[in-house]
This record gives C-alpha cells, sequence and structure tokens, in this order.
C-alpha cells in the first residue's frame, strides 16, 4: 500500500490498485486488443498464464478477479480453458468471467458452466481456495439451498482462513437482498471481530456492511432516506470507523492485495459520515487508485471521488 504522501496524484479508476505488475499486464492487453491481430487471443493467453503462477492465494484471488472482471468480454478466458482444461487457474478465470458476464447482462446461460468448471478445478487443485470462492458466487446467483452454501463456505475457510474476497462474498448472502436479514449480518460481523487479525486481509468486512446498509437506507427515499446520515451516529458504527480511520493509515497496517479497495471504502464512510478532515489522510493514502464501489452510488464515481477528495483537502 502506498505510504501518506502530501502530493496528490491524478485520480482514475485503477482496477490494478497498487498492484505495479498487474496493471503492466493490463496495459499489454489493452495493446493487444486495440491490434486486431489474428494471433492475439493467443498472445494474451500466453501472458496471463504467465502471470498466474502464484500461490500467495490473496494476491492470487486478486489477481484473478480483476483478470476475470476485464476480460469478460473476451474470447480470452474460454480460450486459455479450452486449451488447457487441465489447468485448474483457466478453469477458474473461465467461470469468474462467466459470473461477470452474467451479471452484466442478466444471462444466466454461463453460470452453469461455471460451476462445472470450479468442481472441475478443485478436483484438480485441491489446496486452492479459488474454486470455492468461484463456487460461493455461484450459490448465490443459483439460490443454493443453506447447507450448501455453508458446505462451500467451509471449504474456502480450509484453504485461506481469512480471505477478503469469501468474506464480503458470504456477507452479502447473509444480506437481506439474498437469503439472509440484518441481524444475520451483524452476527456474523461480530463473529469475525471477535476472532481475526485487525489487520486480516477481510478487515473491512464490518466497514462494508455499514456501508451497504447506508446506502440501503439512503435508497429507501422519503424521511427515512434524508436522515440516513443519522446512521453514522450509532455507537457500533462509529466504534468500527475510529477504529479504522486511526489503524488503517499506518505504514504497512493493511498489506493485502486489495487494501486500497478497502481505504476506498473507509473514505467514503467517513465523507457520509461527515468527518472529512479525518478522511483527508485517507485520500492521501489512497493516492489516485479509486475504485467504482461505493463511489458509483453518488453517481459518476470518479467524479463522486474527486468532490469528497476535494472537500476533505479543504476541511479544517
Amino acid at each position: 500500500m502506498s505510504f501518506l504522501s502530501t502530493r496528490r496524484k491524478a485520480s482514475r479508476i485503477m482496477l490494478e490498485l497498487d498492484d505495479v505488475h498487474l496493471g503492466k499486464l493490463l496495459k499489454s492487453l489493452r495493446t493487444t486488443m486495440r491490434s486486431g491481430a489474428i494471433a492475439s487471443t493467443d498472445l494474451r493467453v500466453s501472458q496471463i498464464a504467465d502471470f498466474l503462477k502464484g500461490r500467495d492465494w490473496d494476491r492470487h484471488t486478486f489477481h484473478l478477479g480483476v483478470l476475470a472482471h476485464f476480460l469478460a468480454d473476451t474470447p480470452v478466458p474460454s480460450k486459455w480453458a479450452e486449451q488447457q482444461p487441465d489447468n485448474a487457474t483457466a478453469l477458474v478465470l473461465h467461470a469468474w468471467s462467466e459470473l461477470f458476464r452474467a451479471r452484466a447482462t442478466g444471462n444466466s446461460e454461463g453460470v452453469s458452466r461455471a460451476r462445472t468448471n470450479c468442481l472441475r478445478a478443485a478436483d484438480l487443485a485441491p489446496l486452492d481456495p479459488t474454486p470455492w470462492i468461484v463456487l460461493l458466487t455461484v450459490s448465490r446467483l443459483e439460490r443454493y439451498r443453506t447447507a450448501d452454501t455453508f458446505y462451500v463456505w467451509n471449504e474456502i475457510l480450509l484453504r485461506d482462513r481469512w480471505n477478503r474476497e469469501a468474506y464480503l462474498s458470504m456477507m452479502r448472502y447473509l444480506s437481506p437482498d439474498e437469503a439472509g436479514s440484518r441481524l444475520q449480518v451483524l452476527e456474523f460481523v461480530d463473529s469475525l471481530r471477535s476472532r481475526m487479525p485487525v489487520n486480516a486481509p477481510c478487515a473491512a468486512t464490518e466497514l462494508t456492511s455499514q456501508v451497504l446498509h447506508y446506502q440501503s437506507i439512503r435508497a429507501r427515499g422519503g424521511v427515512e432516506g434524508l436522515m440516513a446520515r443519522n446512521y453514522w451516529k450509532d455507537i457500533h458504527v462509529t466504534a468500527a470507523l475510529d477504529h479504522a480511520s486511526r489503524h488503517w493509515t499506518q505504514p504497512s497496517f493493511l498489506s493485502h492485495a486489495a487494501a486500497l479497495a478497502d481505504l476506498n471504502t473507509l473514505a467514503y464512510a467517513l465523507t457520509s459520515a461527515d468527518r472529512p478532515r479525518e478522511a483527508r489522510p485517507v485520500f492521501r493514502a489512497i493516492g489516485g487508485a479509486v475504485t467504482s464501489w461505493p463511489w458509483q452510488f453518488e453517481g459518476d464515481p470518479l467524479s463522486a471521488f474527486q468532490r469528497a477528495q476535494s472537500r476533505a483537502e479543504a476541511s479544517r
């Protein structure tokens, strides 16, 4: 994660966040896409296969998720899976890209293929949590029975105890928008808070749940929507914000791959809670790496980020 700086960097939406090597790969992939060369798909497959060889599960999950999003509208994931049907990483990338496409288009045709690929990948790479992480999203989309979803969840925990993507996915599954309730989310967060290391990759699960709840209150409109900012005055919500703003910008406190995404969430929460002065060091730690969520709730995410950043810098 970048260290605090008083110099403002030009902000932009950055899928790669501060991962320099991933950023170089995305830039190279964009170049080959624009070239239109017949062999460009094979070239991209080769580049991605070379890149995705690490076994740091936190960073590996992050890399796969970003690439699945980036390549969802291209033939690259399916091409790689066809070429190497016994490569677990290729199968997971294909499965995850299918899910991104299904959510973007509303067409669930690829979800069953994603399920098949995940199960095959899990057999091929029994220590790898990523087939199960993607399968957890499949279980949410296909409305698995609760027992089956928790079976998938437990398989993830056996392989990567504090995986950020998995905890955020499970928290959303337990929300009122899917298969649970607000009470179940709170119980899940309380249980996590009492057990996890304070700087674990999933450290932002509680704050993310609070931002989602705040946005859901605002979305209801009327008087309730207008009074949504009072949500941030709740003693438990305030405590979570206080802890995050006090610790997360300390050098090397957050070291997981998506730390800057979590800092975007913190900056948004502090701004929403009318605490712009406290948001100032968070924006400086973020630099220019903007994430679409949660800023997109306020309209264009980049513009919303820049407005909040300017407000924080001007606060006294």
